[in-house]
């Protein structure tokens, strides 16, 4: 009998989204949470939750040996790229040491799970061309080197089927602040509610991200635990990049109070590629992936969650 399947970093941002959608194909699953992170949800009959240190070498190999995953999403690690350059030891331990915990432990338990691994982008060199998966590799950040050693790490496992997911920006409801477009969402929903003056703080407005979905990303890891190719990158991007001042233009379209623009210097990246666009063909062709959801729907989502979020709060 086929084991369960599981998900690290299950109360994260795409691990969340990622659940969400895998019971809509599964009748129940296995999810892991940092013990000193976000706790889990309120009780789902269908999700058994464990909360799994990956620094914990003997926890893992514990947890792994008793609940024998038929397929593992590995969604878990430190995903901040700003705060890797104030810290960047936290992300390379967490997403490198993290990341062969979790191998060694179903290699070491005789596992023949399919899985995934959730890398990113940010390993590919800086170039304004789109990127394909056989891009030149050069990190510009310290989060960036994280994720390339993690690749890396998941290259040399033959026992078991690795397949290595390179995401794009992804934005969506449940988005940390951290990141701009949930940034400008937080602000204007504070705005409206009058909980701070009408100025919304910026960084760089000129750069240009591909910004997919997190519900259509999350779709793309399943149909890559299914059928991608293992050892084998796979981009999960749109295509298309979007200039970060025109994004900031269409949530202020749909806010409800004239909000000024005011630049901060703490926003500002000590390296900042000018463009990062993906080119998402190997996903299309090879599994019949693309993302489908429009920006405009993404934004509008996203900005309604931080108005019920806000209004929680003062609630």
């Amino acid at each position: 009998m086929a084991g369960p399947l599981l998900v690290t970093g299950a109360t994260g941002f795409a691990g969340s989204h990622l659940v969400e959608h895998l019971l809509q194909y599964e009748p129940a699953l296995t999810a892991w949470s940092n013990p000193r992170g976000t706790p889990a949800p309120p009780a789902d009959p269908r999700i058994t939750w464990s909360p799994v240190d990956l620094l914990d070498r003997s926890a893992v190999r514990s947890a792994i040996d008793a609940l024998k995953p038929s397929v593992v999403y590995h969604c878990a690690g430190a995903a901040d790229v700003g705060n890797s350059w104030k810290d960047p030891v936290t992300p390379l331990r967490v997403n490198g040491l993290g990341t062969h915990h979790l191998l060694d432990a179903l290699g070491a338990t005789g596992s023949t799970a399919t899985v995934v691994v959730v890398g990113s982008a940010t390993v590919y060199r800086t170039t304004t061309d789109p990127l394909t998966e056989d891009a030149p590799l050069g990190p510009s950040s310290p989060y960036g080197v994280s994720k390339l050693a993690q690749e890396m790490i998941a290259s040399r496992v033959t026992s078991i089927p690795v397949v290595v997911v390179r995401p794009f920006n992804h934005a969506g409801p449940r988005q940390s602040p951290a990141y701009v477009t949930s940034s400008f969402a937080r602000q204007i929903a504070e705005i409206e509610a009058g909980l701070v003056e009408p100025a919304l703080s910026v960084g760089n407005l000129d750069a240009r991200r591909d910004i997919t979905d997190v519900r259509d990303v999350v779709g793309a890891y399943r149909l890559l635990a299914e059928k991608g190719r293992p050892r084998r990158p796979y981009n999960v991007c749109s295509g298309r990049a979007h200039r970060i001042g025109d994004v900031l233009d269409m949530l202020l379209a749909r806010a409800r109070r004239a909000i000024r623009i005011e630049i901060d210097p703490s926003r500002l990246r000590p390296s900042d590629q000018p463009v990062i666009l993906g080119d998402p063909t190997r996903a299309r062709t090879e599994v019949g992936w693309q993302a489908a959801i429009p920006i405009e729907d993404t934004l509008t989502d996203l900005l309604d969650y931080w108005r019920h979020r806000v209004a929680l709060a003062r609630s």
